[in-house]
Formats: C-alpha cells, sequence, structure tokens
C-alpha cells in the first residue's frame, strides 16, 4: 500500500509585537477600565454646570423683562460694557476649565492611589505578569494617564464647556438688548485662551509629578488600606510634629514641612495649585475685567520652569515612579 504524507511548509517566525503598540494596548486597556473617571465624570461635571449656567440665564433674562422699568443703563458707555463683556466671554472659557480642573485633580488623585494596589487586590497582577509586558511598561502607562493623558482629555471637554458657557452668555446679553453685547464677540479672547491653556499641559505634569509619583509608590507598597499610608500617615505626622513643637515652645518654621508633604506630596495633582509660586516670578496681576485672560498666560506660568522647586518635585517624582517599578516586579504578592 502506498501512503501518501502531506507535509506542510513550514511557519514563518512571528515577530514579537512591537514595544510601541504594546503600550497603545496597555493605554487602551488603561482608558477603557477608567473611562468613568477619565471621559464620564468631568463631561456630566460639565453638562451639570451647562444646565445650570442656561437655567440661571433665563432666570435673569425674566427678571429683566419684569424690571425693565427699574434698570436703567441711560450713563453706561458702550466700549466700557463692551470690554467688561469680552472679559465676561473669557471667563466663561476659563470657567469651564475650572470646574473640569476640579474633577481632574480628584480623578487623578484616586487613579494613581489605587493604579497598582487594585492589581494586587482582586489578584488580575498575576494575570498581567504572564504575558509578556513588562512592569516598566505597565507602570508607565499609568503615570502616562495620570500625567498627560486625563489632563488632555479634560482639557478638550473643559474647553467645550467653556466655549458652550461663552455662547450662553453671548446669547444672554445680545436677546436682554444689553449695550456693547457684542463685545463678548469682539472683545474676548478665545484662541489666546485656548493656546494658553494647551500649553500649559506640560507644565502641570512636571507639577503634578511628585504627588503623582508619592501616591503610585504607595499603591505599590502598601498591603492595604493605601489612602491610609499615603495621606492619614504623612499628615497626622506633620501634625503630631507640629503639635509637639508647640507644646515645647520650639520656634522651628514648619511651614517647609507641610508644604512639602502636603501640598507638594499631595495637592499638586490640581492644576493651578502652582499659582502662590507665580509671585517670586514676577507673574502679572489682573487690574480690570478685560485682562481676566491673563490669568492663564502660558509665558507667566512658565516662569515656574525656572524654579527650584519644580525640577526636584519632578525628579523626585520620578525616582518614586521607578521605585513603584521595582516593587511592582519583585514585592511577594503571597
Amino acid at each position: 500500500m502506498n501512503a501518501t504524507i502531506d507535509t506542510l511548509p513550514p511557519r514563518a517566525p512571528v515577530a514579537p509585537p512591537h514595544p510601541t503598540h504594546t503600550f497603545k494596548l496597555l493605554l487602551r486597556r488603561e482608558y477603557w477600565e477608567h473611562k468613568g473617571g477619565f471621559f464620564w465624570a468631568p463631561l456630566i461635571a460639565g453638562l451639570i454646570t451647562l444646565v445650570f449656567t442656561v437655567l440661571g440665564a433665563i432666570g435673569a433674562s425674566v427678571f429683566k423683562a419684569r424690571h425693565a422699568n427699574r434698570i436703567e443703563m441711560a450713563n453706561a458707555d458702550p466700549d466700557q460694557i463692551a470690554r467688561v463683556l469680552g472679559g465676561a466671554g473669557d471667563a466663561a472659557l476659563l470657567g469651564g476649565l475650572a470646574i473640569t480642573s476640579i474633577v481632574l485633580g480628584f480623578v487623578v488623585f484616586f487613579y494613581a492611589l489605587g493604579s497598582l494596589y487594585d492589581d494586587r487586590k482582586d489578584r488580575s497582577v498575576l494575570f498581567w505578569k504572564s504575558l509578556p509586558v513588562s512592569d516598566a511598561s505597565t507602570v508607565a502607562s499609568k503615570a502616562a494617564w495620570a500625567l498627560i493623558l486625563a489632563p488632555i482629555v479634560t482639557v478638550a471637554i473643559g474647553l467645550l464647556l467653556g466655549l458652550a458657557l461663552w455662547v450662553v452668555t453671548a446669547l444672554t446679553t445680545s436677546i436682554n438688548g444689553l449695550p456693547g453685547a457684542s463685545g463678548i464677540f469682539t472683545h474676548s479672547h478665545p484662541l489666546q485662551v485656548i493656546g494658553n491653556v494647551i500649553a500649559m499641559v506640560p507644565l502641570y505634569a512636571l507639577w503634578a509629578l511628585p504627588a503623582v509619583g508619592w501616591l503610585m509608590l504607595c499603591s505599590a507598597a502598601a498591603p492595604s488600606k493605601p489612602f491610609l499610608w499615603a495621606v492619614m500617615i504623612p499628615v497626622l505626622g506633620c501634625a503630631l510634629v507640629s503639635f509637639s513643637t508647640l507644646i515645647l515652645g520650639l520656634q522651628f518654621d514648619l511651614g517647609p514641612l507641610w508644604y512639602t508633604v502636603a501640598y507638594r506630596g499631595l495637592l499638586s495633582v490640581f492644576p493651578g495649585t502652582w499659582a502662590p509660586k507665580l509671585d517670586s516670578v514676577n507673574t502679572v496681576h489682573v487690574q480690570g475685567p478685560e485682562d481676566i485672560g491673563l490669568l492663564v498666560n502660558a509665558g507667566e506660568n512658565w516662569a515656574l520652569a525656572g524654579t527650584f522647586d519644580l525640577w526636584v518635585g519632578a525628579l523626585i517624582g520620578a525616582a518614586m515612579i521607578f521605585a513603584a517599578i521595582r516593587l511592582r516586579r519583585w514585592r511577594d504578592e503571597g
């Protein structure tokens, strides 16, 4: 009996996935696992703000219609009103960004705090360690979302909200026949505000790096209850030192201690918390409503890059993220 043996051609070797492709998948995984915080939280906060703003505009229009005979603006200067309304337009844009920025601070804080602990808590870290994905890439993807991608998403939503508030303000002033109502278009600076805000995203990443690094380090190291390790123990420790100093009558300046531990170590996840440092780098001062847009002047804010505080904090934050990578790699999960 003759038998024929079919031989299949040898398979071509499969190339391993490129590191950049793997990193993109990790970023996508972080987004889908935390979409509620990264996308829905600022969006819902923005929609709630927009609804209340529209209701307030309707209420103001009804009030003006009922009391039109009591509201006199005969001596009002249309040019001055136009400048004020231009500032109001800038304030509307900044208001949208302010709302979403507050949400961003809370999202980044709790995301970084649970980023490495949650994997250990539900044991999914064992699954991810079984894949050809390095601990450095995993931790870096989480840090990238906390420091760069989440702020970008928040800025995009905040700008859309700000533009919506800007339009609502413009329609309200126009419908009510306010003199110089067109000033909200002619005297505001939307492109300048948008450009300045986008330019400050990298500044936020550098400023928030020590807080994000500390929270991720505690997330990787804490055996349980990372909030206790990251927040309560340092803050209570500072409070104990302050109380002891007061009781003993010592004349120590504890401001730097509180600044380092509580302000830079925890609260710098909130955008704009570097503003107090700008007093020492010749920041601008708002002289009137038309200068409101200068509050987010990128040049003035980036003067912070010339301070010792920013770069030392960034280096310490990067070192803590590196330590978190090492802890995730070698920690005994049993």
